[in-house]
């Protein structure tokens, strides 16, 4: 067998060589061997059927589809003949030629295609297909072609049998005609495919044109994408090779599933675009040729209207997937010389697959045809699953001397890369399509280096949302506003916005309150806040604070409150504000809630005296109530001293929220409160005393004193005693009652709190011709631990006034220098040269409440001094 093939290939050579055909087929003896003639009337190939050709032994052969494409090196004719065996045994295709008579007579031998060069033979009760292909020169037309069908035969001269001959009609097409479906197969897979549309676009002075194939699995395996090259052909045969659409990254087709595929060019803008075709090639990896596979007629160009109105949804097809894509809450406002737009990107997969958005550029467009590019890194290769909708902010600066009406935002798509192998085009033109050098007849065509044509990435309009001209509208206080953005849907509203003291600035306190109004859970970013004022020209140090903020995550119905602090210059003044809520998406900052608010600035509300104020928060729960303000009369200064009673309403043991404070005289002064509180943590229904004061200059008038209470925050959140606040919140104005200090005359019952201490009696002694007063103390002392108190910087101090009115003080420790108990003696001498001429007289206790170096006094009591004779000593 091995014997015979080199034999038949060593005669079919010298045959060749010696043209010993040329003159047979070029006049065949069509009518006796089953030669198909030209019909009067033509077809196109997705309609025109050829009559078989007889091949002998039961065995048949038809031309299926023929097709000619341009190359570099010469035009590439291919075509496909079936093979039908009706015998009982197999048949070598080694014994059947194929030969290309181009009008010229040229006899040209066709080969193989790398995947059918191992196709020899056809089984009995089969039928097979190779698909061949020839070098034809110069010829760009199927016009006059003839397919000559030979077998061997060892009695004819030359070896060869002509048996018959498809002649091309002159009116074949190789393309399906447009509006008509075309059977053929991808992969082997059976499919039905058709040319859906041709549609051209206008941009940035290009022309782009979309075609659209229609494609129907009718396998029963997954079609994937054949590695077809596609190219948009004119009617003058000047190609262009198309690039997929960026909608089309999945390219896998299920069985008995129908899907469109896009692809794009970008054409001149002269070019006349009737009767154009779409072409599909496959690259021969035996060969090194790009093989012409199906064609299409294309129906008439269209111009879509990209124009998409004020609140309408744009439908976009992505892997066969519809994204419902609608523009929504536009707002602008100014900041320094631009105009500010937000507005939101819905998208909505309608779609039952999950669907990766493609790369897409924003930009916002004037009237005029400026552009002004939108950050759309959130939007490209945005994943949705079935059903879901997300929504995209979007932010853009337009400078104010630019028309602000008639804006639109245009999505455009970014198609094709850098470099894109293919045939080189570059010697096409309109008029004569591609030239190429014909090969000798009879000898097999070449195999030239692919070239490789560089192309630039193609921007492709998608679609242009006409943006409402809409400022952003001013929030009221205490209004309710319906949002919704990428996290879910909810409403907000600004409860209160306050200014109050913080050391050298101010504070602005804006109090929102976010409620889910969705059917399911609303789960929240990690948010931060952001306040600015006048276009960002005055400086804001911002902090937010959220009380159980560890619970992000809102059940349908529940609400939040966010307080968002800013910190200004206490001077400074304001004309507009907007406050902000941001989230962080893979390091990105993403908007959540974004408000206008005037200044209208709320008052601080006001508790009547004995009124309690009352603290929020989470295991911080607690009511405030006064106990008593007084005055500590200073030489310099006065040093207004209030006590709170700070009591816990949680139900267990838990640690209080520090206290933070401000003094506010009624003509409008500040001045910032210390405080003095527990750092223990406070039984259910437990009270501590907590101690503010001030130190105020002498002339301050006190009358209608009040206390700007509020509760510590840290780092956004409520701070226990022993740390160091960096604001405050819920702050209200605390109507104090300062009481006037009446000393008492007399010892007893004397508070220095904890302890109070009753002095019974003392007794003042003098030996006589002594300088020495001695004097006792009788007291009791006892502590009071109804409350828990920080550390009381108090300091008893006990004054003595002799009988020549000379005063001596003394600095008592409670507690260490007067132990607790009852009848307790404290005894003490004062030494003076004057006491020799003492006669009696009396000397007087006065109890001080030192606080911060002020004195208050706390009451007095004048006692006799007793002359003692020694006894005398006996000689």
């Amino acid at each position: 067998m091995r014997k015979y093939r080199v034999t038949y290939a060593a005669l079919l050579v010298s045959t060749l060589v010696a043209g010993q055909l040329a003159g047979s087929i070029a006049a065949p003896a069509a009518d006796a061997a089953g030669a198909t003639k030209t019909p009067a009337v033509s077809a196109p190939a997705a309609a025109f059927k050829f009559k078989p050709v007889p091949m002998g032994a039961g065995v048949t052969a038809v031309l299926e589809n023929v097709n000619i494409w341009s190359q570099t090196s010469g035009n590439v004719l291919s075509y496909t003949l079936k093979y039908t065996n009706s015998g009982n045994a197999s048949a070598s295709l080694m014994h059947y030629f194929s030969r290309v008579v181009t009008p010229g007579g040229s006899v040209l031998p066709g080969n193989p295609v790398g995947a059918d060069a191992l196709k020899k033979k056809v089984g009995a009760k089969e039928t097979l297909s190779v698909t061949y292909y020839v070098n034809v020169g110069q010829a760009s037309s199927l016009q006059g072609i003839k397919i000559s069908m030979l077998v061997w035969d060892a009695k004819t001269k030359g070896y060869l049998k002509q048996t018959g001959s498809f002649a091309v009609p002159a009116n074949y097409s190789t393309a399906a005609a447009a509006g008509t479906s075309l059977n053929t197969a991808m992969n082997d897979i059976p499919v039905t495919a058709s040319a859906d549309s041709l549609q051209l676009y206008k941009y940035s002075g290009k022309v782009y044109a979309k075609v659209g194939l229609s494609l129907t699995n009718k396998g029963n395996k997954v079609l994937s994408d054949p590695g077809y090259s596609a190219y948009l052909v004119s009617s003058s045969g000047t190609s262009f090779e198309l690039a997929l659409s960026g909608t089309q990254t999945d390219y896998k087709i299920q069985p008995q599933e129908k899907r469109s595929i896009y692809y794009l060019a970008e054409i001149p803008a002269y070019l006349k675009t009737d009767n154009m075709k779409l072409q599909f090639t496959q690259k021969d990896e035996t060969s090194k040729l790009e093989l012409p596979r199906s064609s299409y007629k294309l129906p008439a160009a269209t111009t879509p209207n990209l124009v998409v109105g004020s609140g309408v949804v744009k439908k976009i097809i992505v892997n066969s997937n519809t994204v419902d894509t609608l523009l929504r809450n536009a707002n602008v406002y100014s900041k320094d010389a631009d105009a500010v737009w937000t507005f939101q990107m819905q998208l909505k997969n309608t779609g039952n697959k999950a669907v990766t958005m493609p790369s897409y550029e924003l930009a916002v467009k004037s009237v005029k045809g400026k552009t002004f590019p939108v950050n759309s890194k959130s939007l490209s290769g945005l994943t949705l699953k079935p059903l879901e909708t997300k929504i995209i902010p979007l932010t853009v600066r337009v400078p104010l001397e630019v028309d602000q009406s008639g804006l639109q935002l245009m999505m455009i798509e970014s198609v094709g890369a850098d470099t894109i192998s293919g045939p080189d085009t570059s010697g096409t033109s309109e008029g004569g399509g591609t030239t190429g050098t014909p090969e000798s007849p009879g000898t097999p065509a070449p195999a030239p280096a692919s070239p490789v044509t560089t192309t630039t990435k193609m921007i492709f309009p998608v679609a242009y949302f006409v943006i409402p001209y809409a400022l952003r509208t001013e929030v009221m206080t205490g209004q309710e506003y319906l949002s919704t953005n990428s996290y879910g849907s909810f409403s907000y509203s600004v409860q209160s916005l306050q200014r109050y003291p913080w050391k050298d600035d101010d504070i602005l306190a804006a109090r929102l309150r976010i409620t889910n109004t969705q059917d399911v859970s609303l789960t929240l970013p990690e948010l931060k806040g952001t306040i600015k004022l006048n276009n960002e020209s005055l400086p804001v140090t911002t902090e937010l604070f959220m009380d159980n903020k560890e619970s992000l995550v809102l059940a349908p119905g529940k609400s939040m409150e966010v307080y968002v602090l800013g910190k200004i210059a206490y001077t400074s003044d304001f004309r507009d504000m907007r406050i902000a809520l941001n989230g962080t998406q893979n390091t990105e900052t993403v908007p959540f809630l974004d408000v206008s608010v005037n200044n209208s600035i709320n008052s601080i509300p006001t508790i009547a005296p004995g009124e309690s104020y009352k603290v929020s928060g989470k295991g911080k729960t607690a009511s405030v109530q006064e106990n008593r303000t007084t005055i500590y009369q200073g030489e310099s200064h006065n040093l207004v001293y209030t006590e709170l009673y700070l009591s816990s309403e949680e139900k267990r043991q838990s640690k209080m929220a520090r206290l933070q404070a401000y003094y506010k005289t009624k003509d409008g002064q500040y001045f910032e409160a210390g405080t003095s509180q527990s750092e223990n943590s406070a039984s259910p229904g437990a009270k501590q005393l907590v101690v503010l004061w001030a130190k105020v200059p002498k002339a301050t008038d006190l009358a209608e004193i009040s206390l700007y209470l509020g509760a510590g925050i840290k780092e956004g959140k409520l701070i226990e005693a022993k740390e160091e606040a960096t604001g405050f919140v819920n702050v209200a104005a605390l109507q104090l009652n300062p009481q006037a200090n009446v000393p008492k005359n007399t010892l007893e019952s004397t508070v220095v709190y904890p302890y109070t201490i009753s002095v019974l009696t003392s007794e003042g002694k003098r030996m006589k011709s002594s300088d020495t007063l001695d004097i006792t103390m009788n007291y009791s002392l006892r502590k009071d631990n109804l409350y828990d108190a920080g550390v009381l910087e108090h300091k008893l101090i006990l004054q003595i006034t002799d009988p020549f009115g000379i005063a001596t003080e003394k600095v008592l420790t409670l507690g260490t220098d007067l132990i607790e108990g009852t009848n307790n003696q404290y005894s003490f001498s004062l030494s003076r040269p004057v006491y020799k001429t003492m006669d009696g007289g009396a000397y007087k206790l006065t109890f001080y409440d030192e606080f911060q170096g002020e004195r208050l006094m706390l009451g007095s009591q004048a006692f006799g001094v007793t002359n003692v004779v020694p006894k005398k000593t006996e000689e």
